[in-house]
Formats: structure tokens, C-alpha cells, sequence
């Protein structure tokens, strides 16, 4: 993100191929290292573990990947980055949007809902197949493909969305880059990742060392939901640097699960909300004129 070298990151522990619990040390299986670049506090593994296809990692059957209240139509489902998006812009015309990685379409169809002309790429074929079966959406705006294999005139459109999704993809810079030359100048693009100052992990991290484990919650590049990084807003801040965008609006917010006990939730939210160390960041991300730096 901030293009730093290796030298750049240090080593912060280990994560397993497997859920950890609460002792790992006598737990067997693959891992890999977990760093953070000290200059963007981007978090990532090193080696990264990469499947053959992606079909290895999503194509599973939605009802084992989605807990089952995701299947319920939701009316208010993304209204609030809907909301935000009008308070960022300006146009009078019927928005375009993007949505990469739609999954079962929901985000199209709450698009669709409150006015904009909606298109969107998902690269699991099960996932795809699902959304257009059980959520209805059309083939002719829905493609099969991942942000690699996606073809779109350059300045398309007007809004993109990578709602948790990001932190799945390989080269998050490079998948960054190429929204931005499909959007309009001017046009918007929303980020919704997992931050690297979530306070429960930190708490969990803080746990493993105590007990003398060297593994770390980060991440869970090896197994699901397949996690791959975690984002500081300084990761986006060093990526605008390079190409030549702005963030008109960023924020950290806390989620309904804490995974703690649930006496402890109260006291969690109260300091996730008062120190920006909830589980996720959002950044929103402007185009300015052509999309310039290079990989």
C-alpha cells in the first residue's frame, strides 16, 4: 500500500491453518508469519499462502460461508454508505455503481432500490450462481469474474464499492488502482476493510503472549473467511500519496459482536468507540483526474 520494502515490516507472531482457541501451542498444523509494515501499519503474512484458483477458497456453498439471517431481504441494508455517498457528491444524474465482490447481490438490489444504475463482479461461481438463482439478480448486469479478469470502459462510473472485500484480495493495491481508472473523475469508491487497531484482537494477541504463544488473532489467511490484511487509515492515506486520490471521509466503527462475555460488552464498545480501535475501517476514496503512479 505505502510501497515499502520488506525491511520495512516487523514480525508480530504466527497464525495456524486452523482456529486457535485459547491455546495453540499444542495445536498442530501449517502457519505462516504475521508483520506489519511500520510505515503504513498495514498487517499482512509473509509468505502470503496463495490458492491455485480461487474456487479453492469461496467455492463453497453459500449457506456454510453466510450465517442465515444474511438471506433475509433487508430494505435497510447499506443504506447508511448510500446515505454517505449523496452527502459526498454533488451530480443531479442517475448514479453508475460497481459493486466488486457482490457475493448474493445484496448491495445491488439496495442500489438498485434507492435509484442508481447498478452493475457488479463476483468470482465464485457458487456465490454468483446463488445470486442469480435466490436473489434474482440479472446476467446482464451481474459477470462472473474477479477484479483481475473484470473489463470495464475506462471513467465508467460513479460509485464503487468494495464492501469486505478488500482484505480477501491478493494485491489490494493493485485492485485499488483499477477501480480507480473505471471511475469518473470525481467519482467515489467505498472501502470497507478490517482494521489493525481492532482492540480485541489486540486484547487476544496480548492473551497468547502472557500464556507464551507466539501466535497472533490476526488474520486468517489460510483458512475462513480467508482474511489476508488488515488496513490502518495510514495504509490509505500512503496509497493516496502514490496515486493521486483523496479521502473526503474515513471512520472506525465498532460491530454488534465483541467476542467477549457478554458483560464485558458495554466496557469494549464504550473504548472501541472513544478510541478509534473497532473492527472496521471505512474509507471513501475520490478520484482527481487521471489515476497516476504505477505498480
Amino acid at each position: 500500500m505505502c510501497g515499502a520494502n520488506g525491511a520495512s515490516q516487523r514480525v508480530i507472531g504466527r497464525r495456524l491453518d486452523r482456529a486457535q482457541g485459547k491455546r495453540p501451542s499444542g495445536l498442530a498444523g501449517v502457519a505462516t508469519s504475521v508483520v506489519q509494515c511500520r510505515e503504513c501499519d498495514l498487517v499482512y503474512s509473509n509468505p502470503l499462502p496463495i490458492p491455485t484458483s480461487i474456487e479453492d477458497h469461496y467455492g463453497v456453498d453459500p449457506n456454510t460461508y453466510w450465517y442465515s439471517e444474511y438471506f433475509v431481504d433487508d430494505p435497510d441494508h447499506f443504506a447508511r454508505q448510500i446515505s454517505r455517498f449523496r452527502e459526498l457528491t454533488d451530480s443531479k444524474q442517475t448514479p453508475v455503481a460497481l459493486d466488486i465482490g457482490a457475493g448474493l447481490g445484496k448491495c445491488m438490489t439496495a442500489l438498485d432500490r434507492a435509484g442508481f444504475e447498478t452493475f457488479g463482479i463476483e468470482g465464485s461461481r457458487s456465490f454468483f450462481d446463488a445470486a442469480l438463482e435466490r436473489a434474482g439478480q440479472s446476467a446482464e448486469r451481474l459477470k462472473l469474474a474477479t477484479i483481475e479478469t473484470a473489463e470495464f470502459e475506462p471513467s465508467s462510473f460513479d460509485f464503487i464499492t468494495f464492501g469486505a472485500v478488500l482484505e480477501h484480495l491478493y494485491d489490494p493495491s493493485e485492485s485499488i488502482r483499477r477501480a480507480l481508472s473505471w471511475a469518473k473523475d470525481g467519482g467515489l469508491i467505498h472501502l470497507e476493510v478490517p482494521s489493525s487497531r481492532w482492540l480485541i484482537s489486540r486484547l487476544g494477541n496480548a492473551f497468547y503472549k502472557m500464556t507464551g504463544s507466539d501466535c497472533v488473532t490476526n488474520l486468517s489467511p489460510m483458512h475462513p473467511p480467508y482474511h489476508l490484511y488488515e488496513f490502518g487509515l495510514r495504509s490509505f492515506e500512503a496509497h493516496a500519496r502514490r496515486y493521486g486520490y483523496e479521502i473526503p471521509h474515513h471512520e472506525f466503527y465498532v460491530t454488534a459482536q465483541t467476542y467477549l462475555p457478554g458483560v464485558l460488552d458495554p466496557i469494549a464498545r464504550y473504548v472501541m468507540e472513544r478510541t478509534n480501535s473497532g473492527m472496521q475501517l471505512e474509507v471513501w476514496v475520490r478520484k482527481k483526474g487521471e489515476v497516476v503512479g504505477g505498480r
